[in-house]
């Protein structure tokens, strides 16, 4: 029986570790053919992003360490600083907690814990509000996929449709903020005293 919920349990936990979001409504519709009720999904979700941290966070310093020594480190920094720039074009020029949650909202947890190391945040706390992001992500996209199950009844379908919606709605919201910003008359410039 022990065995039995613990491979219910990897099997989910697999699927999560998926890094394209195809993994979340897959290892939702799994645990729940399963079970496996939504404090749990949450949990192995969890410890999907504690797995990606303890993966990641070598391999970011390792970036750092030789970026300016090696080639290819030091081409992979700059996309990596550029990535933070445009993260912070869309989310505000602030190292404030709420708006590193929210690029590890809106983009990855990864992105957000780069973010948050060039906000000078440390392990603990910058993979915290990685982490936090990631999860308010989750739980957006495991509510809409339990609930567009239960009105549809089919797994198949339900994924289909989150996983196309996960696609397309980040993909709009960029085009209408980029319309909204365009249009946006530039305030004049301030001196302070």
């Amino acid at each position: 029986m022990q065995w039995h919920l613990f491979k219910n349990f990897w099997d989910v936990l697999l699927l999560f570790l998926i890094p394209i979001g195809g993994g979340i409504p897959a290892g939702v519709l799994l645990a729940q053919s399963r079970g496996l009720h939504w404090p749990i999904m949450m949990f192995l979700y969890f410890i999907s992003d504690v797995i990606l941290a303890c993966v990641f966070e070598p391999v970011m310093h390792i970036f750092i360490k030789y970026g300016k020594r090696i080639e290819f480190f030091a081409r992979m920094s700059d996309v990596m600083k550029l990535t933070i720039a445009k993260m912070r074009e869309h989310f505000g020029n602030t190292s404030g907690i709420f708006a590193l949650v929210m690029i590890a909202f809106g983009v990855d947890p990864m992105t957000g814990r780069a973010v948050a190391v060039a906000a000078g945040h440390g392990f603990f706390v910058g993979w915290m509000i990685a982490i936090a992001g990631d999860m308010i992500y989750f739980s957006l996209i495991m509510v809409s996929t339990l609930w567009l199950k239960s009105i549809i009844g089919d797994g198949t379908w339900t994924m289909i449709i989150i996983f196309g919606l996960m696609m397309i709605i980040p993909n709009l919201f960029r085009k209408l903020q980029n319309k909204y910003q365009k249009n946006k008359p530039i305030a004049p410039f301030k001196n302070n005293p």
